[in-house]
């Protein structure tokens, strides 16, 4: 038996903790604290992404990445073809134009932009010539196929592509093949095996994949090449899959899953099965994408799921919420600064009364420390627990008398700061106590779009935001870097950026519209998280969506619904809390946040 060193040049290290680079992917090595032999290889994952407008199966879909993918026709309800057509951005699914004709059981060639649409069925026949072509805004019709047919599958591209199998009535599958080259199509060699509903990769014409499907009366697991030419069989699927018309990649990396749910990736010499599993059990679905990335969606009964597959050396962590130490006193739309475990906490209500106490958090306990100089709430705070400021608050209330003061905390006392230029609450801050910036905002039935700038001394006004908004979730490391999200007025999912000159727009959230939501967004571009708050028909609710330096997405809930929490600055996406705020009354809860985390998926080897 040939030795690893042998085979790979180098002996096995002997580690007494796993390596946390990439470049441990593959590597072989001994952990001497565990006493086993450990390597990292990737795993495969379905999560689900926003679902169709309509809900089909048997419709003619693909694309070749997961944010730019098409779908047009199929039954959207049984026995009823739809003209219906759909484009996928990577964030949502949005109707296009039409296709000249209702249909189902198409095959597709082809890009979201440039696409074709061939074969199908209306319910007056079973199987038929159309062949339609796509733009990226308009279908128009082609040349008819060579024969009519519906089930097949695609491969290609909209100026030189190729369909294979089907099924026609009396014959049943179809082992023929047809090439298109972007004006005729034309009959070539035929398949080893005749089939209908299988699967299929390829995005070349000379290179594409045939897998599964139905050949009556059997579930085939049989396999086969297209080289442009000729068909050759290849190595069989682990397991029989009918009605499966998925499948996406080349012909010497792809994947398919279900149905109903099991999946399985190719590596151009054999099949394996993958540990992930969709979410949602289905065949006769549509995939787009590559082999480490694809998109499924649809699929029978008539389903408007959509879910995505990535391939990684990473085992994601969900995120967390804990409970931390409780307020000595129930507490709302308080100011807050610093981090998870060094906070400066001040005023708010009490709880509908102002206050003016302080309070800092070591990472478990709160401590009273001197007060303000006048009771505040709905204030906001930015800069850290020893060199804070803050500003844009009420000095009284409810209802609440908007003002212009700053107060700046140096970790023992409270002194007056120079004031603001535009009196208001509820705003959004971030940066260091010399380098601040406060921006939005609201008054009595009013909300603000001005922003000022401080320079530890005095405000100064900048360029507004692009709207009025307030009372959201922000957060700064410096005053070059701020983003706001959420707020008022009604209830937002805006998320907008300053740079220190000017404001440009984010990615919205993906859920519901919410004000008075509380978190941490440390930068445009670093991992943040935003919680809490009321939507237009909940208050208060537990949603939270993490920010992952582009993009959010939903995330793990608060415990317990909350708005109001303490105002701003709340940590950072990997590290961030809440405190205090509203659920059915005004409390002093805690709650502590963990961003997801994405350590490397470690395997212990085994001789079995």
């Amino acid at each position: 038996m040939s030795e690893y060193k042998t085979i790979f040049g180098k002996a096995v290290k002997a580690l007494a903790s796993d390596p946390t680079d990439t470049g441990a992917e593959g590597q072989v090595w001994y952990n001497t604290t565990t006493g086993s032999f450990r390597t990292v290889t990737a795993v495969g994952s379905w999560s689900a992404t926003p679902s169709l407008n309509s809900g089909r199966t048997l419709g003619a879909g693909g694309g070749t990445t997961t944010n730019a993918a098409l779908v047009s026709g199929g039954l959207t309800s049984a026995g009823t073809p739809s003209s219906n057509s759909e484009e996928y951005d990577g964030s949502s699914w949005s109707e296009g134009n039409n296709l000249p004709t209702n249909t189902d059981g198409q095959a597709f060639l082809g890009t979201q932009t440039a696409a074709i649409s061939a074969e199908g069925r209306n319910p007056s026949n079973t199987g038929d010539t159309y062949s339609f072509s796509y733009n990226g805004t308009s279908w128009s019709s082609t040349n008819p196929t060579a024969t009519a047919s519906r089930n097949a599958h695609g491969a290609g591209t909209q100026t030189a592509g190729v369909l294979f199998g089907g099924y026609n009535n009396p014959t049943g599958p179809q082992n023929k093949t047809t090439e298109w080259d972007g004006t005729n199509w034309t009959n070539v060699n035929n398949m080893n095996v005749a089939r209908e509903s299988h699967g299929g990769a390829g995005v070349l014409q000379t290179a594409a994949l045939a897998f599964g499907g139905n050949t009556d009366p059997t579930t085939p697991s049989s396999a086969e090449e297209y080289d442009g030419t000729n068909w050759t069989t290849i190595a069989s699927m682990t397991t029989g899959r009918a009605n499966v018309r998925g499948g996406t990649g080349t012909n010497t990396n792809a994947i398919v899953a279900g149905p109903p749910t099991a999946t399985e990736t190719w590596d151009g010499i054999s099949w394996s099965t993958d540990s992930a599993t969709l979410g949602t059990p289905r065949g006769a679905n549509q995939s787009s994408g590559i082999y480490t990335s694809a998109l499924l969606f649809g699929g029978s009964p008539y389903s408007s799921a959509s879910e995505e597959y990535s391939r990684s050396i990473y085992a994601p962590v969900a995120a967390t919420w804990a409970s931390g130490g409780t307020l000595p006193a129930v507490r709302s739309d308080a100011g807050q600064a610093g981090t998870q475990t060094a906070m400066v906490l001040a005023g708010g209500r009490n709880p509908s009364n102002t206050t003016n106490t302080t309070f800092t958090y070591d990472g478990s306990t709160w401590s009273p420390v001197n007060n303000l100089g006048t009771a505040r709430s709905l204030a906001t705070m930015f800069g850290t627990q020893t060199a804070a400021v803050l500003a844009a608050s009420g000095d009284s209330g409810p209802p609440f008398t908007s003002t212009t003061a700053t107060e700046e905390w140096d970790g023992t006392n409270w002194t007056a700061g120079g004031a603001m230029n535009t009196s208001r609450f509820g705003s959004f801050a971030g940066g260091t106590l010399t380098q601040g910036v406060i921006a939005g905002g609201a008054g009595p039935s009013v909300y603000f779009d001005d922003t000022e700038e401080y320079d530890g001394t005095s405000w100064t006004s900048v360029t507004n935001m692009p709207a009025d908004q307030g009372n959201g979730t922000s957060g700064a490391d410096s005053q070059l870097d701020m983003s706001c999200v959420g707020g008022g007025p009604g209830t937002l999912t805006t998320h907008t950026i300053y740079n220190g000159t000017t404001w440009t727009a984010g990615n919205s959230l993906t859920g519901d519209g919410r004000r008075g939501n509380r978190g941490a967004m440390p930068s445009s571009s670093s991992p943040g998280f935003t919680a809490g708050g009321e939507s237009a028909t909940v208050n208060p609710i537990t949603a939270t969506e993490e920010y992952d330096g582009t993009s959010f997405s939903s995330s793990t809930s608060i415990p317990t619904a909350t708005r109001d929490a303490a105002n701003a600055d709340g940590g950072t996406g990997a590290a961030g809390l809440i405190s205090g705020g509203v659920t059915t009354a005004t409390t002093a809860n805690t709650f502590e946040w963990t961003g997801q985390t994405d350590p490397l998926d470690y395997k212990t080897i085994t001789t079995s």
